[in-house]
């Protein structure tokens, strides 16, 4: 008598699901850091430019509405505290950038005094945040 043995079937490890959910993995954390791109940023109308605008790392962003309010880094302030805010802001990297996110609309007086207060502050680096576009 004799007796029939199964035939022994070869593991094998399925690469085709796992591209598919390291394909979709990267796709889910692209589009997501895509929404965050702006999430440190407050609304205003930027004035626009023929240029285009280069890309700076936004870590101090002072924003001036044409209302009259300030904001750093969406966090109300007024003239008086301006530079203090500033100063503890800037007390991990002194030489970061502040970005200057103007309304198009903001008067240019108030502008100019707080950039005015924030060089008082230390600062010595600014960039003027402007909308790309066919300029006026």
């Amino acid at each position: 008598m004799q007796i029939r043995q199964k035939p022994v079937k070869r593991v094998r490890i399925e690469i085709i699901p796992m591209i598919d959910v390291i394909f979709f993995l990267l796709v889910f954390f692209m589009v997501t850091s895509l929404a965050m791109t702006r999430i440190n940023s407050v609304k205003v109308v930027l004035p626009k430019t023929s240029g285009k605008p280069e890309n700076i790392r936004q870590n101090i962003i002072l924003t001036v509405r044409k209302d009259g309010t300030l904001l750093i880094n969406k966090a109300s302030v007024t003239l008086d505290s301006l530079g203090a805010q500033l100063v503890s802001q800037m007390q991990g990297n002194p030489q970061d950038v502040v970005v200057v996110n103007a309304d198009e609309g903001a008067g240019y007086g108030l502008v100019v005094q707080a950039m005015d207060r924030a060089k008082q502050a230390g600062v010595h680096k600014f960039a003027l945040a402007v909308e790309a576009g066919n300029g006026k």
